[in-house]
């Protein structure tokens, strides 16, 4: 690891700065340096302080060739472990990772909920429940923060699709957004206080966050009280008095767009005064102080320690919901067989993160297929059958699999002034690519101007002979040559995709013949993102430009099918792994519909007809189309996008060296017509409507009495549980839960409140209030307390603008989900209160 960079700058005085700070000087720090960095004021010792992606680990500065780093299950994944303690060494990982990056800030966590499962981002964020949102996040933040690193909450507020994400107001009752959308900031705020907050790209009814003085400057400073850093996300400043005024402190990234000389001219005419750039300017001052505090490396290093890859093994494991177990088969460390069937294109792909902001460059990834290779006895034979083709884009190109020009393994990249028509034209930059895409958001050169070109080159072994599909997508210009003839042309007509968050093209394909053995020399010919064809409103743009290059061998579905029903056939266990990856789950762009990649229903029914035992396991961020076979499959288990340590963390729970106590922080509905927001989602001319208002997730199933395939809050073990004796005081409820099962393990108890028969306004039938997770010996039995707080009974009452805690008499429900209700107990609240603030 680098040397650490202590707080060695001679300590500056936030007073001082302001009172002797020119306003041009003043001016400066209200916006970023470059992508990463806050302006420093080298004249009063002010220093820069670096900031780094994202919420399951810390990329460090780089999207393009950065360094690697630890990858944390995603936002859904932790929050399945319903585990505040683990989340808190969660956090510290984030923190220590952030010090070998160089960076005094974390951007994360996200916080949003997640209204519908089609959501880009959904995987991002924790949970459909805002109170269970607001205290794992909490806990994240309070380990991350113990470290010494800032945490960053984001983002504030409803940032929950995808679709013209810069453009889109999301119209919503006053209801609805404080009881579910603010509710997790204001609890993780309370019990965490993040040293920072970031603004969302979205307007909330009407006027962008990041300029709204209701949200920022009345709300959040001064109902809450919340003192600390606001900074706005990427490019999501979109003006200058009005954000200024409003409470907006930092804009990120830089060199500043709407601040410098923009601040100046305001400050001149009178649209904002020499106090408020004070108050901004003061707020970033102690943030970059609280920074400084803290020790980070010089440079941007790696720390892959064996208790941190212990840690994120655990967390993998503890993710993994166990979704039925019919037939007893799991766990399968104790039972005898001679050849399992691995099957599933996901089997061999790590699917170990989603997409956009949440994507880094991982330390390793272990995928389900080595998790489980590496724990089954030695003389178990294997057969292995991807059985489909799945995925958004084609599969990349790996250094492994290709040699630069000077036969190193990768790819190398020359970044050039000039375009190739151009002879003897000066190399500028050089990189060699691990895997065929980069990302140049972020990217500069002192040589470079913002439309410069660039070639992408190797050698490729043809691996097989047969026919393969070569695809290339862009945000730019790029052009594919194979023995330098034209194969692929992305640059005259271009048709818009999703690639690049977004601001890409779709992937043009194209198929050639390969001969299994023979040197083919690949080229790409790429001009920057200027060079762009595609006009895409309300699309965030991140400069530089981008391209990715995949390779794939053509197969007959049906062959691959009939290849995997052989092989379950044939084998004494089969284990098939499938879902999505971070191609259909991104920033960037929403999912069109909950269906998986039309190649796996097909394999999915051959495979669970040919073997019903089959082990199936799915993964996603977020719910997918699971009928009609999840009601025939007799052994599922979902492990979500799992981190570095994916496939070591299921293999540890289906061969029982972990008892899966995962339970699902979302709904799993039945088909998307079933969900609340299928009538709202989406832009509609700019504007997206929450109609659903407080029903969202299992509030509106339950309102409607609507089935859903998985509920809120399920999850099964390997042992078994029993509650009994049940106590409701005014502050706390308490009970006794058992482990009658014959194995250890651990059970997440839930606390939901009804409200009064009599309740003077429209309520769910039921809300989640409190959780505890509790680990037990068989035949052990501890007494579990869980506190009861203000939330406990409230709602918001929108013509007081006041929280409400209504006399009556309130129902007290404790079980091991959403709808596996163990214990009832009632609640009596005496008179009426009413609240407000933090």
């Amino acid at each position: 690891m680098s040397q650490d960079r202590q707080s060695s700058h001679d300590s500056f005085d936030v007073d001082d700065v302001l009172q002797k700070a020119s306003t041009v000087e003043k001016i400066s720090l209200l916006a970023g340096s470059d992508f990463w960095h806050t302006t420093p004021l080298p004249r009063f010792n002010v220093p820069t302080i670096r900031l780094s992606d994202g919420p399951n680990g810390i990329r460090g500065t780089k999207f393009f060739n950065g360094v690697r780093a630890a990858c944390l299950p995603c936002g859904t994944g932790l929050a399945a472990t319903w585990d505040q303690s683990l989340m808190y060494e969660a956090g510290i990982l984030i923190g220590e990772e952030c010090k070998a990056k160089g960076a005094h800030c974390w951007l994360g966590p996200t916080v949003c909920i997640q209204r519908s499962p089609l959501g880009g981002r959904s995987f991002e964020s924790l949970s459909e429940d805002p109170y269970a949102t607001g205290k794992l996040a909490a806990a994240y933040i309070k380990g991350a923060q113990s470290t010494g690193i800032i945490s960053t909450l984001k983002h504030f507020a409803a940032n929950d699709q995808e679709h013209e994400r810069v453009g889109v107001s999301a119209v919503i009752s006053e209801r609805a957004l404080r009881e579910i959308h603010l509710l997790p900031f204001q609890i993780a705020i309370a019990d965490a206080n993040p040293g920072a907050i970031m603004t969302c790209y979205n307007k909330v009814n009407g006027e962008h966050v990041s300029q709204s003085k209701q949200m920022l400057d009345d709300l959040l400073r001064g109902e809450w009280g919340w003192k600390g850093l606001v900074m706005s996300d990427w490019f999501g400043t979109y003006s200058t008095a009005e954000s200024l005024n409003a409470g907006l402190d930092l804009e990120m990234p830089g060199p500043s767009r709407l601040r410098g000389p923009l601040a100046d001219l305001a400050i001149s005419s009178r649209h904002v005064s020499r106090a408020t750039i004070d108050e901004r300017v003061r707020n970033v001052l102690e943030f970059v102080q609280r920074a400084t505090k803290t020790a980070v490396a010089s440079e941007e290093s790696t720390r892959d320690l064996p208790e941190d890859r212990k840690l994120n093994r655990k967390l993998a494991a503890d993710s993994v919901v166990l979704l039925k177990n019919e037939s007893n088969l799991l766990p399968l460390g104790q039972k005898p067989f001679k050849s399992v069937a691995l099957i599933g294109p996901n089997m061999k792909t790590a699917a170990f993160c989603g997409g956009g902001s949440a994507s880094l460059h991982p330390y390793y990834t272990v995928s389900p297929y080595q998790g489980i290779i590496d724990q089954l006895p030695e003389d178990v034979e294997v057969l292995y059958q991807p059985g489909a083709n799945a995925y958004a884009f084609t599969p990349e190109l790996l250094a492994a699999d290709v040699r630069t020009p000077s036969g190193e393994p990768g790819l190398r990249m020359r970044f050039y002034r000039d375009p190739p028509s151009v002879q003897n034209r000066t190399v500028i930059d050089e990189a060699v690519l691990t895997e065929s895409s980069w990302h140049l958001m972020g990217f500069s050169h002192p040589q470079l101007e913002r439309l410069f070109y660039a070639d992408v080159e190797d050698d490729l072994i043809a691996p097989a002979t047969g026919t393969f599909e070569f695809g290339l997508a862009v945000y730019g210009s790029a052009n594919l040559y194979v023995n330098d003839e034209i194969v692929i042309e992305n640059s005259t007509v271009q048709r818009g995709g999703n690639f690049f968050f977004g601001k890409g093209t779709l992937e043009e394909k194209a198929t050639v013949d390969l001969v299994e053995g023979q040197s083919y020399k690949l080229r790409i010919e790429f001009i920057s993102g200027v060079s762009s064809k595609l006009i895409k409103p309300g699309v965030v743009n991140f400069g530089g430009g981008a391209g990715r290059l995949g390779m794939i061998q053509v197969i007959d579905p049906e062959v691959a099918i009939a290849r995997a029903v052989e092989a379950a056939q044939r084998a004494d266990v089969t284990i098939l792994c499938v879902g999505l990856t971070r191609e259909f789950e991104s920033e960037g762009f929403d999912r069109p519909n909950m269906d998986l990649p039309a190649a796996l229903p097909p394999l999915i029914t051959a495979v669970l007809a040919a073997a019903p035992e089959t082990i199936l396991v799915t993964q996603s961020g977020s719910p997918f189309n699971m009928l009609p076979w999840a009601e025939t499959v007799n052994t599922h288990l979902h492990a979500w996008f799992g981190g570095n340590e994916l496939g070591n963390g299921l293999a540890d729970v289906i061969f029982g060296a972990v008892n899966p106590s995962g339970k699902l922080p979302l709904s799993f509905p039945r088909c998307i017509e079933d969900t609340p927001t299928y009538l709202n989602f989406g832009s509609d001319r700019g504007q997206v409507m929450y109609g659903e208002g407080i029903y969202v997730g299992y509030r509106y199933y339950e309102k409607l009495r609507k089935n859903v395939l998985y509920p809120f809050g399920y999850g099964l073990s390997y042992t078994k549980f029993d509650y009994s004796d049940l106590s409701v005081s005014a502050t706390s409820v308490t009970l006794n839960v058992s482990n009658s099962g014959e194995l250890a393990g651990a059970e997440t108890v839930q606390l939901y409140i009804s409200p009064d028969k009599l309740a003077s306004i429209a309520r769910p039938v039921k809300e989640l209030k409190g959780f505890a997770k509790v680990y037990l010996q068989p035949g052990e039995t501890r007494r579990v307390e869980i506190a009861l707080d203000r939330f406990s009974t409230a709602f918001w009452d929108q013509e007081l603008h006041k929280w409400v805690c209504e006399k009556g008499q309130y129902k007290v429900l404790v079980g091991s989900s959403s709808q596996n209700i163990l214990l009832e107990g009632v609640l009596d609240v005496e008179e009426t209160t009413m609240w407000s603030g933090l």
